[in-house]
Parts: structure tokens; sequence; C-alpha cells
């Protein structure tokens, strides 16, 4: 239940509030509801908020059935916020679109239309039929940020690739040294751990494991769930000592590697637990990363973010494989031209082939500045 809002309120402005009130209840299962989305609902009757959800794992009730539950015959009549385009398809649960229409809801906003197309505006076009009002596009630029993962997944088969890094301010990973840590503070790396915690794998190559040693698990205050770590290998360098293989998490290791690795460390690498070897085609010498993320996909993985070197970054910026960019950057500089750069190799040689960015949003961790933004692209996925 909530209070009532001001009639002196725009109904622009209301409607947004509400949205925002069921982006906020999504935002509860990021990471948790793999292969379905993250998904809120708010039920508003005369002003007032009388019921809310959100879908909290596949195989649960959808958002739409906890918020009705929550309203009871408050239901009737009432205007409906939700995220997604409500279900008209029987999955593990039944459509949502029979729920609100069964529940006699008067009007449906929508933040915006299904990319499945299982769905793509049938369950729209369902509510209207059934005499509903509905309006779509509400603070959808947001409810599209936040359904990007399964968007990307549904849509392509292929998991949503997050590029994440901590920068100094003239663009340095790392001194010439190697030296990394720590450039941002600790503001900026809890939110990494944030991060971590609503992504379903992270990734890094070899060389990262070698100089670093990370862990790469959630570490919170409360707790957290630690994404599935993910470790590009091409010749299998890597060491069966690393903490990144010998560790107390529930998040397995998957290590992908080419033909060029040895069947000995193979072996020795898979005695160990929740660790798994995959070997994949080489792409010059490297592991494909195409057939990679094709193989994330098939197992409904739908976020990764990308940790790693320069080496790897570059790779996937070759490749046109990012869709997302997290930069932190610290008030330091390196100076020089020998420190460790975001890409290693050859960029593009024309401002009008390089990677843009748009929906370029920021936030202030103490005096570092978090950077993101959605990779624009007009190459198919």
């Amino acid at each position: 239940m909530g209070e009532r809002y001001s009639d002196t309120v725009t109904t622009t402005s209301i409607h947004s509030v509400f949205m925002q009130q069921a982006l906020e209840l999504a935002r509860r299962a990021e990471g948790r509801t793999t292969p379905n989305p993250a998904v809120g609902a708010v039920i508003v009757k005369n002003g007032v908020v009388v019921g809310c959800g959100f879908h909290p794992r596949a195989g649960e009730p959808h958002a739409e059935i906890f918020a009705l539950n929550d309203a009871g015959d408050e239901a009737r009549g009432s205007d409906v916020y939700v995220t997604l385009e409500p279900c008209s398809h029987y999955g593990r649960t039944g459509p949502c679109c029979d729920a609100l229409i069964a529940a006699g809801v008067a009007k449906v906003y929508v933040g915006t239309q299904d990319p499945n197309p299982m769905v793509a505006g049938r369950g729209i076009d369902r509510l209207r039929c059934a005499g509903i009002e509905v309006s779509v596009g509400i603070c959808e630029v947001e409810c599209r940020r936040l359904l990007a993962p399964f968007a990307k997944w549904v849509t392509t088969g292929k998991p949503l690739v997050i590029l994440k890094a901590g920068l100094t301010l003239d663009g340095r990973l790392a001194t010439s040294t190697g030296e990394s840590q720590w450039i941002t503070n600790e503001e900026s790396r809890q939110h990494v751990h944030q991060l971590r915690n609503k992504i379903d794998a992270i990734m890094v190559g070899v060389g990262t494991v070698i100089e670093d040693d990370p862990r790469l698990t959630t570490r919170l205050d409360g707790g957290g769930r630690d994404p599935l770590r993910v470790v590009v290998d091409s010749t299998l360098r890597l060491p069966v000592n690393s903490a990144i293989v010998n560790h107390n998490s529930a998040a397995k290791t998957l290590i992908f590697t080419t033909s060029q690795a040895s069947e000995k460390k193979i072996d020795s690498l898979r005695q160990l637990p929740k660790v798994e070897v995959i070997q994949l085609p080489d792409c010059d010498g490297r592991v494909d990363l195409v057939a990679l993320f094709n193989h994330l996909g098939g197992m409904q993985v739908q976020s990764v973010m990308v940790e790693g070197g320069a080496k790897l970054n570059m790779a996937l910026f070759s490749a046109h494989l990012i869709d997302r960019v997290v930069l932190y950057f610290a008030p330091k500089l390196i100076g020089g031209n020998d420190g460790k750069a975001l890409f290693d190799g050859c960029g593009v040689r024309h401002l009008v082939d390089a990677l843009q960015l748009t929906d370029v949003r920021s936030q202030h961790f103490g005096n570092d500045v978090l950077i993101e933004g959605e990779v624009v692209s007009c190459l198919p996925a």
C-alpha cells in the first residue's frame, strides 16, 4: 500500500513515479531470473498503490501475479504498471494477460514491448481485445536497459557482453610494471561487487589470472551470489593452484581452450571440483570468442561481464562483441606511453569506425567517476 499522489503532479510524472517503483521491484531479482527477464509490477487504484510484485526466479509466478495477489479485490478497476509486456503464452506458468483480464483491471501501462518472438506484441493485443486500455513506453529507456541481457539472449542466443575496467584519467589499466592495485577507490570496487551480484558470468583472460590471481567472487556485506567464472586460455597456461580454480564458491569455473592444450593439463584441471575445461575451435590460434559466447548462450547465460586485460579487450573490440561499457575513472595520471592501455593492438584508423555509445550515464563514487553506456552498432549480433 502507498500514499496517494497529489492532483498537482502531472499525469506524465505520476506514470513515471509508478513505473520507477516497478523498476525498483524488478531490480531485486536482477541476475536471478534466467532464462526469464527481470520484471516488476505495481497496481494502483485511485492514486494509491494497492499491490506490488516482481518475478523472483524461473518457475515462480510472474510479477503481475504477485502484484494481483497482493492487491486482492482492489485489483478490479485498477491501473497496472509493469516493466515488460505481459506474457500471452503458456510456459512454466499461465499467461499473465489472462490473469489481468480475469482480475478486471482497467488500464495497463507497459514499460516496453517483449522482444521474445513468442510474445512480441501479442500480450498487448490480447489485453486491448478484452477492452483493457494499454499504454506502451513509460520509462522505456530504463526498462529496455534492465531487459537488455534477456533481449540479447532471446533474439540471438548469445549473452550481453559488458566490458568493465578501472582506469586512470589518461586511460591506463596499469603502470608499465603491471601494477594496478588499486587504481580505483574502495567505493568503486564495492560497486563492482554489486554488479557481479547481478550478472550471470564474469570473464577474464589467462594473462589476468597469472598476473593478479583473482578470485572473481562477489564480496558484499550481507552476502551475495557469485557469478559463473569464465577463463579464456587458448593453450591452457592456467596454474592449477590459481585461486579461481581453488575456492569454496558454489559457482563453477569454466576454462575455454583449444586443441593446443595438453591432455595431461586438461585432466589435472578436470580433477578439481566445480571446474570444467571446454575445448572450442580456434581463430588464428586463439579461442574463437563467437563460439564461446554461443556456448554460454546455450547454457542460458544472459550476461557476461569482462574484467580481462588489454589483449582480451581488444579481441572483443575487433570482433564487435561488446554490448555495454562500464568504465571507472580515478583522478590519477600515470604519464608516459608505456603504461597498459584499455586495448592492446592497433585501433581504428578513422573516427567514423570508432565504437560509439548511447544511453550514456555517469555516477560518482567519491572522487572516482563511472561512465557507462550501450554500444551503438549497425552490425548483426
